[in-house]
């Protein structure tokens, strides 16, 4: 199958095309030729004014759901909404069931995904069946495809099992990724811990439930020697003790959601059920600081955090809701609509995730496997029901304006173009 993509604007940091204007060639899954001007035939052509193309997008944060909760998202279902988003590759949660903490289930994520448009890369539990307590057959799921430890929407709360953990992926080179959340501190909380809580009569989660922790993982990383990704960093302290991490040397990244980055905890006085998510969406004023952060380089990936939920688990009281939206498909748009440049996208879902957790290396070169995302990020439009591919609907930004629109990806010898 051969595939031409007409005058398309390459962004790819260290490339010699970047910033170009080049046809592209794909041939079975292979980048054939760029040149200013291909005549070739095609089986399939792409061309648009406007049209931009970089290494495929690379998600750090997500949850497919399966096996075990198929009713809200399959890996069928969760890889065509990372498609349509134009992610080419998807960390996923170890938080289904059977939880992800052996091979096996590693090995049942690989296989069964085998043929989709997107490459998923499961998550390893840290501790068995993500609990806590007892640390998991990490090695031998790292030998099995797992891209990096973690307990997924369930942090480790114990200082012991998360050393321990931290020390063990040391011997691979591995990585742990958590979101940070001391469970102690807000344990029924619903949404952000201040004013807009107080005046809504909801039970809040300080943001010190955040810095504590991350506080206390940035200790352990230290004295581990090990590495360490924090995601879904909410509050803007947080970030500053990340950073000061990262200047003493230690091995410590972090992820923001594009929702984090667009609402503030005042979007919650109409009792939206899809704005209550975990960490919870913070104050103006965080979201300031964490907006300033992207732009000045302290933050390494934005993450998606997609949980989808069934129409039951949002369609009812905030107090009894699930926790979560889903956020493959508005990723792109999201970031253009609260003014993320191209180039920084691009390095925040593209080269930083490949470098933070090993992934390979892409280049939108000749002869190098063809792993592009193709995008134009001018186009404005209404998000609406025809967008969304994810099983599940929870999401706040239905009839939303955003800008930024994914064409499609071309991963290898699969395709996928949004109509």
């Amino acid at each position: 199958m051969t595939v031409l993509i007409r005058k398309a604007f390459i962004v790819h940091p260290g490339s010699p095309f970047n910033g170009q204007v080049k046809d592209i060639l794909v041939k079975d899954g292979v980048i054939s030729s760029i040149h200013d001007s291909i005549t070739e035939k095609a089986d399939t052509v792409i061309e648009q004014e406007g049209l931009y193309v970089s290494a495929g997008w690379v998600d750090v944060f997500a949850h497919f759901c399966d096996p075990g909760f198929e009713f809200k998202e399959t890996l069928q279902t969760g890889a065509a909404a990372a498609a349509a988003g134009g992610y080419t590759h998807v960390l996923v949660l170890p938080n289904t069931q059977p939880v992800v903490h052996s091979k096996t289930q590693v090995e049942y994520i690989r296989e069964k995904s085998r043929l989709l448009p997107v490459n998923i890369h499961p998550i390893g539990a840290a501790t068995k069946n993500a609990e806590g307590k007892e640390l998991a057959e990490m090695y031998d799921m790292y030998t099995s495809g797992a891209v990096a430890f973690g307990d997924g929407k369930a942090p480790v709360q114990s200082s012991g099992v998360m050393l321990k953990a931290l020390q063990y992926v040391k011997a691979f080179d591995g990585i742990v990724i958590q979101m940070p959340d001391d469970k102690s501190i807000g344990t029924y909380g619903l949404m952000n811990e201040g004013i807009v809580s107080t005046r809504l009569g909801l039970p809040g989660k300080p943001a010190i439930a955040e810095e504590m922790m991350i506080v206390r993982d940035i200790e352990l990383t230290g004295y581990a020697g090990s590495k360490l990704h924090f995601t879904g960093v909410s509050s803007g302290k947080s970030l500053q003790y990340i950073q000061a991490a990262k200047q003493k040397g230690l091995q410590v990244t972090c992820s923001v959601t594009p929702y984090h980055l667009y609402f503030s905890d005042e979007d919650l006085m109409q009792y939206d059920t899809n704005l209550k998510v975990n960490p919870p969406i913070r104050t103006t004023e965080n979201r300031q600081d964490l907006l300033k952060a992207v732009e000045n380089g302290w933050v390494d990936c934005i993450a998606s955090h997609h949980f989808p939920q069934e129409w039951d688990s949002k369609t009812c009281e905030f107090e009894h809701a699930g926790f979560g939206m889903t956020g493959l498909e508005t990723a792109f748009g999201v970031a253009g609509i609260i003014g993320i440049p191209t180039e920084k996208w691009v390095e925040l879902v593209s080269v930083n995730p490949r470098r933070i957790f090993n992934l390979p290396e892409v280049q939108v070169e000749e002869g190098k496997p063809a792993d592009l995302t193709l995008f134009n990020p001018a186009i404005t439009y209404q998000f609406n029901e025809r967008h969304i591919q994810s099983k599940s609907r929870n999401t706040p930004f239905l009839n939303r304006e955003l800008k930024g629109k994914v064409i499609g990806i071309i991963n290898g010898e699969k395709v996928f173009l949004n109509k």
